[in-house]
């Protein structure tokens, strides 16, 4: 009697292959961040064309723990004494991401007609999942803050990297890993120690712990010349598949047909967050001296995974794009609540 698959084995791989012959011929056609933009468009189209693909939360994970593994890597001592004169900058960065938010907020409530708590956690520049759950406690509709996450993320990866790419932008900001040699002995125990911090995270409930805490324990050892092992490149391409398997999968076939003038809404905001973080990352790069292609994606509207990869394949100053990322998502998933309420007060008191 012939076995089958469990029920969802099979869209699992089959959102594998589909991801893995994409990343292939976006390499082939020499496309930008090939391992990570190939797997996202070609699952997300899938998943709105009603193919059955499925992706569970351990596949972001452990792309995650590549990722954030890899980043730390970039992170020493003389890096660490540069990022130090930089403070003031990813300070600023934040302030701007947090202002950047509220008036696209703003924005998208007048385009769509949302409500302004949805519109207000749609727009907010802060990780997809942490903007949800935070959106859920405040009364915001989560599935429309879900999907504008999805949305926006899915253009600054589609436009960002291509931008870069077409404009000849490649290593002009060059930073290179503590260590570029692969002992398996030394991976092993990397591999363990940066699992521990991401469980360790885990348990805390912080957000993207499976990013975090492996590039904080990498950091760590690299700061204090510990060099295990670099990673092996193959490993990093498949952290990047995981990552864009599951941000593809993420996308439904009910996704284009989900209020059209609130996603048309969500578009047109999120292009203009992204000219607006343009114009201030070539401001950053004028009055702070970080290369401007570094500082635009330092500020740009993505997520810690996507935009360092981005900066890490063009070779585009990974840690300060990381540091900046990193900062950004950790003040506004500590500050968005009490944000919110503040100007909820400030709205109450204004219509009194």
């Amino acid at each position: 009697m012939p076995t089958t698959l469990p029920t969802r084995f099979r869209p699992l791989l089959l959102a594998f292959a589909l991801g893995l012959l994409a990343a292939l011929l976006c390499q082939l056609l020499h496309g930008p961040l090939p391992w990570l933009v190939g797997p996202l468009f070609a699952t997300a189209g899938a998943r709105m064309a009603g193919i059955d693909l499925f992706s569970p939360v351990q596949v972001r994970q452990a792309g995650q723990l590549v990722v954030g593994t890899a980043l730390g890597l970039y992170f020493t001592p003389p890096v660490l004494k540069t990022l130090v004169s930089y403070l003031g900058y990813i300070g600023g960065g934040v302030l701007f991401a947090m202002l950047l938010g509220g008036l696209c907020g703003r924005v998208l409530q007048r385009l769509s007609g949302v409500d302004a708590t949805t519109a207000f956690f749609a727009m907010a520049v802060g990780g997809a999942s942490e903007m949800a759950v935070q959106g859920e406690r405040h009364g915001a509709a989560v599935d429309r803050v879900a999907a504008a996450h999805s949305l926006r993320v899915l253009m600054v990866v589609g436009i960002v990297p291509f931008c870069f790419k077409f404009a000849g932008i490649h290593g002009v900001d060059l930073y290179v890993p503590g260590t570029r040699f692969v002992h398996y002995g030394g991976l092993l125990l990397l591999t363990l120690l940066a699992t521990g911090g991401g469980l360790a995270l885990q348990r805390l409930n912080l957000p993207n712990a499976w990013m975090i805490g492996p590039l904080l324990v990498t950091t760590g050892l690299t700061a204090f010349q510990v060099h295990l092992s670099a990673l092996p490149e193959w490993s990093v391409h498949l952290g990047q598949l995981l990552i864009g398997i599951s941000l593809g999968t993420r996308f439904s076939p009910e996704f284009l047909h989900t209020a059209p003038r609130y996603m048309l809404g969500v578009a047109l905001s999120s292009a203009l967050a992204l000219l607006l973080t343009f114009l201030f990352g070539l401001g950053l790069a004028l009055v702070s001296g970080i290369h401007p292609a570094t500082a635009i994606l330092a500020t740009a509207p993505g997520g810690i995974a996507e935009m360092s990869l981005t900066a890490k394949n063009l070779q585009l100053g990974v840690p300060v794009v990381t540091a900046f990322h990193v900062t950004r998502l950790i003040t506004l998933v500590l500050t968005i609540g009490p944000l919110f309420r503040l100007l909820q007060t400030r709205r109450a008191l204004a219509g009194g």
